[in-house]
């Protein structure tokens, strides 16, 4: 029988596998497709009247990057696992710009307005990037605080939920019935309710991570297996401390699972709620965009759309994964 050879700290902490981290060749080819992207940009003739610099600078400074990062991994083996994990993908969106620059701004096959190239859309991003700081700063401010709010609520419903039958019988019915419906469906309440587009967004971020959160909270409380309790009661715990020393500590794996759906329904709930009636912010972006068939500006705000939230997710791991380091190496 082969044996499935893992890192030790993968399975608990959120870690996944490395993809061939030992092939160099996927690497290479990942730089030479991106080169093939500046060749194409810079060789072949435009069809489309676009400003194609800022495209031609950023596939520089991606390559420039890439090569960098390559050397330095020389000296730093965990950096070359994670540039050859990558090395596939990087592959494939240097290909994917390639077809998509030929496609677009190279031949005209797909036209302007609705198909912009990405020289297009690289253009956009960098003539428009003040409004984009801006649009990226509201949406962030309403995101967070929601999102914050949110789990706060989460947390102390599951905890109830979880530990206290009382609670379990009121707020567990009302916890199926709420968290089903998708909080979208409360935007028509939530504008004649509340007085500003803020606080309606608010209102409806919080209801999005409320759900999965507290139902993690008290899935880990209720899972808690019975001998710790046991254990602690042995050493004299007390009901407070089997509460806040066991119960809670058991269910912090289940908290940062339901925090990552959380912030997953709270992001799509935050560009939906800025579409309707909202004055700023990345939704409010694309929708005012969308009415003057600025096709480009709608593209662009999608591309900051899924950084903005990779970056959220990738601090929310980054916490994971130091928050539970103390489960690495327990299995495998």
């Amino acid at each position: 029988m082969t044996k499935r050879i893992t890192k030790k700290s993968e399975p608990e902490t959120g870690h996944v596998e490395y993809w061939k981290p030992q092939s160099g060749w996927w690497y290479i080819s990942a730089v030479i497709s991106v080169l093939v992207a500046l060749g194409v940009d810079t060789l072949v003739p435009d069809s489309q009247f676009v400003n194609t610099l800022p495209y031609r600078v950023f596939l520089e400074i991606f390559i420039t990057t890439l090569i960098v990062l390559w050397v330095i991994s020389f000296k730093a083996n965990s950096l070359r696992k994670i540039l050859y994990h990558q090395a596939q993908f990087i592959f494939a969106v240097g290909i994917a710009l390639t077809v998509w620059d030929l496609l677009s701004t190279k031949s005209n096959i797909l036209q302007l307005p609705f198909f912009p190239g990405p020289a297009q859309i690289i253009s956009v991003i960098v003539s428009e990037r003040e409004t984009f700081l801006i649009s990226s700063y509201y949406s962030l401010r309403l995101f967070s605080v929601g999102l914050i709010l949110g789990t706060i609520l989460g947390i102390s419903t599951g905890i109830l939920i979880g530990w206290y039958q009382q609670w379990y019988y009121w707020l567990f019915p009302i916890l199926k019935v709420i968290g089903i419906i998708p909080s979208i469906a409360w935007i028509p309440i939530a504008v004649v309710v509340f007085p500003n587009s803020f606080i309606a967004g608010l209102f409806l971020i919080v209801i999005a991570s409320w759900f999965p959160v507290a139902f993690m909270v008290s899935v880990g409380i209720a899972s808690t297996p019975k001998v710790y309790y046991e254990a602690a009661l042995t050493l004299g715990a007390n009901e407070r401390f089997l509460l806040t020393n066991v119960a809670i500590p058991n269910a912090v794996p289940d908290i940062f699972t339901g925090l990552t759906t959380a912030t997953g329904f709270s992001f799509l709930t935050l560009i939906v709620s800025e579409m309707i009636g909202a004055k700023a912010g990345l939704g409010w972006y694309i929708n005012w965009a969308k009415t003057w068939s600025a096709y480009d500006k709608v593209y662009a705000s999608i591309v900051i759309m899924a950084i903005v939230f990779s970056i959220i997710l990738a601090v929310l791991n980054s916490t994971r994964n130091y928050v539970l380091r103390w489960k690495k190496g327990i299995s495998k």
